[in-house]
Order: structure tokens, then sequence, then C-alpha cells
């Protein structure tokens, strides 16, 4: 994989099945710091089946996947690359705090991101104490995306990241990508389409169905 060693995640005739039924496949594609790739397609088309076997919770069918231009492996993935589902991923009986700062202590870094101001730019101010679970679906949203930030992972796999969220919100997602595509990060994002993207270098992987047929 010489030509691809600058890639953070590199697709090679990616493929996944379902009960003899073609997902998707064969997928190649390459992604670098600095850069998003959007994933695009309507319900069924495998945009949340395909972050998935990149986060390495299904086995793909066929083909590989590279992390900086070694074959996939957990521990590789577990250094670089942080994913948010469309599922919280947080405890909903620990508090704001309490979620927020054990994903910080997840990963040791020499410059820790402060927290407070963190939830501040989350709008989650006040609600520190507060259980997950008593959060509305927007807020726990906002709570997945910060303790996103918080891992200082080079490698985003962001699933429908927008939903839930008001336009504040959306514009607050922007912001984030904004920030760590500059900061040499990059981001997978599936959507529907039903909303802009944000203003950094960007390309589009279109997933359909009928393609693979």
């Amino acid at each position: 994989m010489p030509e691809e060693t600058a890639a953070l995640i590199h697709a090679d005739a990616l493929c996944f099945s379902r009960n003899a039924e073609r997902i998707f496949g064969p997928l190649d594609f390459s992604l670098c710091g600095g850069e998003a790739l959007l994933l695009k397609g309507g319900n069924g088309a495998g945009k949340t089946t395909l972050l998935r076997v990149l986060a390495g919770l299904l086995p793909a069918e066929s083909g590989q996947v590279y992390i900086e231009g070694q074959p996939f492996t957990q521990a590789a993935w577990v250094q670089m690359t942080a994913y948010l589902g469309h599922k919280p991923g947080h405890k909903a009986e620990l508090t704001v705090w309490q979620n927020l700062n054990f994903s910080a202590q997840l990963r040791s870094h020499a410059n820790p991101i402060a927290l407070q101001p963190l939830l501040d730019e989350a709008g989650l101010a006040g609600y520190d104490d507060t259980p997950a679970g008593k959060l509305s679906a927007g807020q726990n949203k906002r709570l997945s995306l910060a303790r996103l930030v918080v891992q200082q992972c080079r490698l985003w796999l962001l699933d429908e990241p927008y939903a839930n969220l008001d336009l504040a919100g959306i514009d607050w997602v922007n912001h984030l990508l904004q920030r760590h595509i500059a900061d040499g990060g990059a981001a997978l994002i599936s959507t529907h389409g039903a909303y802009s993207a944000p203003s950094v270098p960007i390309r589009t992987l279109e997933l359909s169905k009928q393609a693979y047929v």
C-alpha cells in the first residue's frame, strides 16, 4: 500500500452483504488529514453499515481497511479514530459532567481539553449535574459530540451528526468540523442530504443499493 501511506484510512475493494444481499461494494476510497468525505444515499443505501464496518463493529464480507497504510487492527483504530453512532453512547445514569470527564480520561493527552468551556460551547452550561437520561434528544446529541471532541482523535466517523439538532446545533457541528479539519483531522460524515455540507475540503461518496444489484 505505498501509494496510500499518507491516508488516515483507506478502503480497498470493501464489500458487505446481509442474507446474501449486497449492501455495498466493492468500494475504494481514501481519506487524508485535512479533508472530509460525505457519505450520501437514501434509507437502506448502506451508510450506517459502512461506518460500522470501518469502525470494526461489523466484519466486512471482503476487501480490506487500512489505517495509515497498515491493515486494520483494533489497537490502531482506538488510537486514531472516534465513532459517533445513532445512539448516544454514554451512560444515562451518569451526569453530563461525569460522562464527559470519563470520555476525557479514556485517553492520555499532554494538553487535555478544558471541560467547562466545552460544555458552554455545546450549549450544556448549567446541566453539569443533570443525569444524561433526563436530557432531550438534542442535548444528548450535543453531549455525544462534546465527548467526541475531548477524545482528540484524528479521524471522526460521524453517522448523521446533525440529527435531533436545532439550527444552532447544526451550526455548532459545522464549526466543530471546520476546526477539526483545519487542525489536520479528517471526518467521514453520513447524511441523507438534508443539510448543507460544512465549509471544509470535502468529497462525496454516493451509496445506492441499485448500484450493487
